[in-house]
């Protein structure tokens, strides 16, 4: 086995590994600020390049629209702009200068899109927009930019929330950038919304999955992290947390090629 466990950035990147399938088409933008960036750019990266390496050789990465397949292993740096220098000379398959891009979001040719939001609520209502009312915000936010495609009509969506606190998981957004499943499945249908939704948050502490009526629920639970202290830092009721079992550790393999092929600079690993 490795000679030091797995850290949580690592877990996280398996857990997206996992969570992709061959043959999918993914995407993901570019996060501002290093520490956001590297939860909800790096690790889905890192994390989609190690599911190529194990089980998904024709998975396609989107990186910001316009870089296809990104070789990560040559960053030194994680990327905070969608033109930074560090995405403008890495390695890949191809660049798309302009969009649209070859694959088009409205003919559903993106199966599985990452984002993430200032709040997320109990029907997986994704807000990054404002914050209080809209019209006299207490803080106005980044905007929508592509959140509302995202949601409404890529395959499915992995939300990375990089923190776990009460004002962000809460019990109703104070608006709807993207939509999760408002009045349950049979709601988002009725809004003529076809694509499967939000399939997985992923937070510092847990991941939440949505069983068949749309409802949010803990999939499971990070080692180290107490069902008390998950409670206490999410604003909605999680329900029985007994039987949640932890989020699995890599595998020896996982982990491996991870550090070995994937991350050779260990972005992922503890600073």
């Amino acid at each position: 086995m490795p000679d030091q466990p797995a850290s949580l950035y690592e877990r996280l990147a398996v857990v997206i590994s996992r969570a992709v399938r061959d043959g999918e088409v993914c995407f993901t933008g570019l996060a501002t600020g290093e520490a956001t960036a590297r939860y909800c750019t790096l690790v889905p990266v890192l994390g989609m390049t190690l599911a190529q390496c194990l089980h998904a050789p024709n998975l396609t990465i989107l990186l910001a629209g316009w870089c296809h397949n990104p070789a990560p292993g040559s960053l030194t740096s994680i990327p905070t702009a969608e033109f930074s220098p560090e995405i403008l000379n890495l390695d890949c398959e191809s660049q798309s200068p302009e969009y649209p891009w070859s694959f088009s979001i409205r003919r559903g040719e993106v199966d599985v899109g990452f984002s993430s939001g200032a709040q997320l609520d109990r029907e997986g209502n994704l807000n990054s927009v404002c914050v209080g009312d809209y019209e006299r915000p207490k803080v106005r936010l980044v905007g929508p930019i592509l959140q509302p495609e995202h949601l409404a009509l890529f395959g499915r969506e992995i939300i990375m929330m990089p923190r776990h606190e009460r004002r962000t998981f809460v019990e109703a957004v104070d608006f709807v950038s993207g939509v999760g499943f408002p009045g349950g499945r049979a709601g988002r249908q009725a809004l003529g919304l076809t694509n499967e939704g939000p399939a997985l948050v992923i937070t510092p502490k847990c991941v939440f999955d949505f069983d068949s009526e749309g409802a949010i629920r803990v999939a499971s639970i990070h080692p180290g992290v107490g069902r008390s202290e998950l409670r206490a830092d999410t604003s909605f009721d999680l329900g029985v947390l007994d039987d949640v079992p932890w989020t699995p550790d890599p595998t020896e393999d996982e982990l491996r090629v991870l550090r070995g092929e994937v991350d050779q600079v260990g972005l992922l690993r503890p600073r």
